[in-house]
């Protein structure tokens, strides 16, 4: 009865690990199959392609060079025949380098080049008059340096002050982002290319001089680099190289290139590395403490990142930031969705070639350039303000979305009677950006002596004197009487609008319009109404024009008929105004100038502005993460009805980088009767037809802290998605909740449902916690030896990988103390640092679900592993069936007489001596002298031998008579595994020999899982090796060198170490003491250790573990038979029993 309960609850936990097994492997293999599925759509962009001329010419190499591996070239744009050496004797622009990327090539600057020749010869663009951003106080430091006075000096006029040269490195297309050891020689050949460039110059400039063609020009002190992808880490790397020479760079643009992390973070070299830089970076910005503290070695450098957004599979947006690593006041990231005339997602290689991108990052460049000196400006802060007003959307700041902003960037200065600014005293004068008086307290003195400054800061929003504008005419002024002001058409008259009667305490004034400021329309705060209404007559009023921010324009709206009304125009500028900028006005403005029609031009298209005074607080919606979860079996709904606020502010509790959503917004009415229309019955898509000639199409603002802007303009149905990486320390924002700011006409009721994409998530997942997922799975491999080794040391049954998985996965203790018990340990401990912690629900959550997905793809490759054995194990025996049948044919006495020939030379005797030792050297030589991942081959060969050797003695022993040996273990007379083995894993004769034999499988199963992984890691290097055969050659890195031989050195011990030592006592509360754990008590930390350094990106760390492992099992190894050799008792060996 007894042994009938025992069984039934020995299968009965077997069902349980199973199901828990196959419920991981269900999960894993449901997410990895969506998310490819999800990955193999075709993305769209917008972009424009660009077309040039190219020429390359080849910049030769100094005398002293000491490789011509690599190649430095000069673009020339035309179609013209040139002369290459007249060329380089005319270099008298600014030098901008451009570095490829992974497998780049130096003509990929081609693009950005010809654009930059395009617009030094075009001039620059034509200016608008939309609200630009400015600096955040982070960006302005403890100094509360303001963008406006920065800039002030800045100004272009005509043309470029001077052109760019941009040169580019041949670097044969290596794969720099696979291997450390070429992407350090890349930074050192960057830096001796700088260094050409600028002696190229001086010789330029010497040559010029002796042919009187001399026009007193400076020389360059300093090259900007262009990086793309690995290129831009090449470039920061080449910044802190300690050969550089101090100045030679101070600029360094980066295109969707890797800073906080590498893309593929396996190599431990490639991580050291990458470490190595970025420590450097984070010491550059800090004095140096001598005799007096001087100044930081990269003060004067500023690196701007540019991220491509959710649509950059290679380089998400988190591994492209500068944060931690460049100072808010040297440095910026930025999403090209988030660009001002850009506003797009790209692909990786797209941003080298998409039209809007490169005219605007070329047109940045050139307003770089001193027109003092014709090199780029010295002041730090100058450059910085360039790429900030230049690039930056002032949409984050204008709706309160910036973090870290305070008060919105546009606050106003408030007129008094006296024409100086107040607000409520000198308390409100503190709280006002933009207003002159900082302190509390003020004199006379102090506001007589500013009042210059101040009528400055009060027209930083009017618009030049140079634009014309008619004055308006009394007669034609209209009087808006309701909350909601409506223009359609270009008549020249002037809107007024009564703030103390429409507008409440706390409401916002919003005007969207697609029309251009200071030139279609204009915006004017009065204190009072002048005499006639005409503002020339009051001093009284502000202009506020140029507060208005750019919106992305959507395609032009079609005609619904020719000759008939058209759609409604997007949206291409929305202005803000709140509650401390309406404070203590009486009146609003709105002017619109009048149009002149062409003869023989066709109708413009519609004409669009409306405004509104509404509560953000009764426009503000919340999407919980329980109705976040419900919309993945539900749509769910939001309704705004007519006259609604024309902001709405929908916040998503959860970052829509994990859950992105499809929202779609269906315009269901706009105010129009069924009978106005002509027909008696008009059908859904007539009235939709209307509304769309009422209502302007509906934007959608995205921001997400980590990631960024995206802008969805004329929004119907979409996929929204941020490319962030939540739960992630080191992000200075901090919150991991996404904001939708929707911009919809009041006059029309919109039926806004979503709903969480599974294919987007589970594609999300992959592309973002891929890296992650490396790591932990070491660590699961380490949990399931873990469970081997504890049972070996409790003298039990050694079971599969797959049966200590599903073990691991049990409720509660073992699957919240492997799982969540180093997760809640590190969070504790983060929390301390300077570094910003996620939400511990996100962390937790999303730390869980990657945990039980690596789980369930290493039971896949457990079962896969143990498909393949069976399947040549099953072959190896029918093959031996059918020689054993054809003995009589000689054919195996034959193959007999072969293989001992072989084995009794000289070589197979050492061989079959020392077996391990033989292999120990192979491997050491493949990895010291030609690669790493090729010793671990050879492990993993060996692996694979002994796992194939004991599944096939185990099948045998099925079939054949079995007998037992001298020293009483049991062994085949004609068994197939080494004998050597024997003596430290077979057992007595309470299990039979196939019994012992399959355990034997199953240990060098896990064993073989785990380097193989671990290999895996290597291959990108060794990809890269086999590139660069035939080329110079170089040892491989010796740190990977030596990693890698501590791996060799725990697969070869652990096939004959013993694991029964003892580290630490287990504790017990009752009932008969524990044994120690040794060997289990290793692979715990080393588990935990590869666990957290997976979560926090960085698998290579991997092998510091694996190393370490090895390490001390060949000192256990050593030890024991030491104590053997003196005739004492070591360490003592298993005993297996059944129960």
């Amino acid at each position: 009865m007894a042994e009938g309960s025992g069984k039934r609850m020995m299968v009965s936990s077997q069902c349980w690990w199973n199901l828990r097994v196959c419920l991981s492997l269900a999960f894993a293999a449901t997410i990895a199959i969506t998310g490819f599925l999800g990955l193999r759509k075709p993305v769209t962009n917008g972009c424009t392609m660009t077309y040039m001329y190219p020429t390359y010419i080849p910049v030769p190499a100094p005398p002293n060079a000491t490789s011509n591996r690599y190649a430095l070239y000069l673009y020339h744009e035309g179609w013209k025949k040139i002369d290459y050496q007249l060329e380089l004797v005319k270099l008298s622009g600014v030098p901008v380098l451009f570095i490829p990327g992974n497998g780049g090539s130096y003509k990929q600057m081609r693009s950005i080049a010809a654009e930059s020749d395009r617009a030094y010869n075009g001039g620059p663009l034509e200016g608008s008059f939309y609200q630009q951003s400015s600096f955040t106080p982070l960006e302005a430091g403890p100094e509360g340096l303001d963008l406006a006075d920065v800039l002030a000096g800045v100004t272009v006029e005509g043309q470029y002050a001077n052109h760019l040269d941009w040169f580019a490195v041949d670097l044969e297309g290596e794969h720099s982002a696979m291997d450390g050891w070429i992407l350090e020689e890349h930074s050192e050949y960057v830096v001796q290319a700088v260094h050409r460039i600028l002696d190229r110059y001086r010789s330029s400039l010497h040559m010029r001089s002796q042919h009187n063609d001399d026009k007193g020009e400076i020389l360059p002190t300093s090259v900007i680099l262009v990086g793309h992808s690995m290129g831009g880490f090449i470039a920061r790397a080449a910044v802190v190289h300690p050969k550089l020479r101090k100045g030679a760079v101070e600029t360094v643009l980066t295109l969707s290139s890797p800073h906080r992390s590498p893309p593929m973070a396996v190599q431990p070299s490639f991580g050291r590395f990458f470490s190595q830089v970025n420590a450097a970076w984070v010491h550059g910005y800090e004095a140096v403490k001598g005799r007096a503290w001087t100044k930081p070695p990269l003060a004067n450098v500023v690196v701007v990142s540019v991220t491509g957004g959710a649509h950059d599979y290679q380089v998400r947006s988190r591994m492209a930031s500068l944060d931690g690593i460049v100072p808010s006041t040297n440095g910026m990231t930025i999403g090209s969705a988030g660009m001002v005339n850009v506003f797009m997602s790209m692909e990786h290689q797209a941003i080298l070639w998409c039209n809007e991108f490169v005219v605007k990052t070329a047109h940045t460049l050139l307003q770089l350039i001193d027109k003092d000196t014709g090199q780029p400006y010295a002041s730090p802060h100058t450059r910085l303000g360039v790429f900030v007003s230049n690039m930056r959307s002032a949409l984050p700041q204008a709706f309160d979305l910036l973090p870290n902003s305070g008060n919105s960037p546009l606050s106003l200065p408030l007129p008094s009677s006296d024409g100086i600014s107040t607000r409520e005293g000198a308390e409100g004068l503190d709280n006002v950006e933009h207003s002159l008086l900082t302190k509390a307290s003020i004199t006379k003195d102090e506001i007589a002596g500013s009042e210059h400054d101040e009528t400055q800061k009060i027209t930083h929003f009017t618009c030049p004197q140079s634009v014309s504008w008619e004055g308006e005419r009394a007669d034609k002024d209209l009087h808006i009487s309701t909350p909601i002001m409506t223009i359609l058409a270009m008549d020249g008259r002037r809107r007024w609008l009564d703030i103390k009667k429409l507008a409440f305490k706390g409401d916002w004034f919003v005007l969207v319009t697609n029309l251009a400021p200071c030139v279609g329309l204009r915006i004017h705060l009065w204190t009072e109404k002048g005499q006639q209404g005409d503002k020339e007559l009051s001093d009284q009023v502000i202009e506020v024009t140029m507060m208005m921010v750019q919106l992305p324009s959507g395609p032009t709206p079609p005609q619904i008929e020719p000759g008939g009304q058209t759609e409604q125009a997007s949206p291409t500028g929305v202005l803000r105004l709140g509650p401390k900028d309406l404070a203590e006005f009486r009146y609003l403005t709105v002017s619109v100038t009048t149009h002149q029609p062409v003869s023989g031009m066709p109708p413009p298209s519609a004409v669009m502005a409306v405004g509104q005074f509404f509560n953000p607080e009764e426009a503000t919606h919340s999407l919980s993460a329980s109705r976040l979860l419900s919309s993945l079996y539900k749509q769910q709904h939001v309704w705004l009805w007519e006259y609604h606020p024309m902001v709405w502010n929908l916040s998503v509790a959860l970052s829509l980088s994990s859950v992105p959503l499809v929202l779609d917004v269906k315009t269901s009415t706009c105010g129009i009767p069924q009978t106005a229309l002509a027909k008696e019955h008009p059908e859904p898509e007539d009235l939709l037809k209307m509304c769309k000639a009422r209502c302007f199409p509906p934007v959608a603002l995205v921001w997400d802290p980590p990631y960024g802007l995206e802008v969805l303009p004329n929004l119907t149905t979409a996929t929204v998605v941020v490319d962030s990486s939540q739960a992630i320390w080191g992000s200075s924002y901090g919150s991991e909740h996404t904001t939708i700011v929707l911009l919809a006409d009041p006059h029309c009721a919109y039926d806004v449902t979503f709903k969480v994409s599974l294919s987007a998530a589970a594609s999300r997942f992959l592309l973002v916690h891929g890296l992650q997922l490396a790591g932990v799975s070491v660590a699961v491999v380490l949990f399931a030896l873990m469970r081997q080794a504890r049972e070996w040391e409790l003298d039990n049954s050694l079971p599969s990988i797959v049966a200590c998985i599903g073990a691991n996965l049990r409720l509660p203790v073992p699957f919240f103390a492997l799982a969540v018990g180093p997760l809640l340990m590190y969070f504790s401990i983060t929390i301390f640092s300077t570094e910003t912690s996620p939400s511990l629900i996100s962390f937790l959550g999303l730390s869980i679900t990657r945990y039980i997905f690596a789980n369930g793809a290493v039971a896949l490759l457990a079962y896969i592993c143990s498909a393949v054995f069976y399947t040549g194990a099953f072959c190896h025996s029918f093959i031996k069936v059918r020689l054993q049948a054809c003995e009589d044919q000689g054919y195996r006495q034959g193959l007999k007489r072969g293989c001992l020939a072989c084995s009794n030379s000289q070589m197979g005797r050492n061989l079959r001596g020392r077996p391990l030792l033989t292999v120990g050297i192979v491997a050491s030589i493949l990895i010291f002298v030609i690669h790493p991942s090729l010793g671990l081959i050879l492990l993993l060969l060996i692996h694979a031998w002994r796992c194939h050797c004991a599944l096939l003695s185990h099948q045998q022993q099925k079939k054949l008579p079995w007998k037992k040996n001298e020293n009483g273990f049991i062994k085949h007379s004609d068994n197939a595994f080494p004998q050597d083995e024997l003596p430290s894993l077979a057992k007595p004769s309470a299990l039979s020999f196939a019994e012992t034999q399959l355990e034997i499988f199953y240990h060098h199963q896990g064993v073989l899982l785990l380097h193989l992984i671990t290999t895996v890691m290597l291959i990108p290097s060794l990809v890269a090796f086999v590139q660069r055969v035939g080329l110079e050659r170089t040892l491989p890195a010796f740190l990977d060198s030596v990693l890698a031989f501590g791996v060799v050195l725990h697969g070869i011990q652990s096939s004959t170490a013993d694991g029964n030592i003892s580290l630490i006592r287990v504790p017990r509360l009752s009932g008969p003491p524990e044994p120690d754990a040794g060997l289990s008590f290793i692979y715990l930390l080393a588990g935990i250790y590869c666990y957290l350094n997976g979560l926090a990106q960085a698998p290579y760390r991997a092998f510091y573990a694996l190393a370490t492992i090895g390490v001390i099992t060949a000192v256990i190894r050593i030890r024991d038979n030491q104590v053997r050799g003196k005739g004492e008792v070591g360490v003592k060996h298993r005993h297996f029993h059944r129960h």
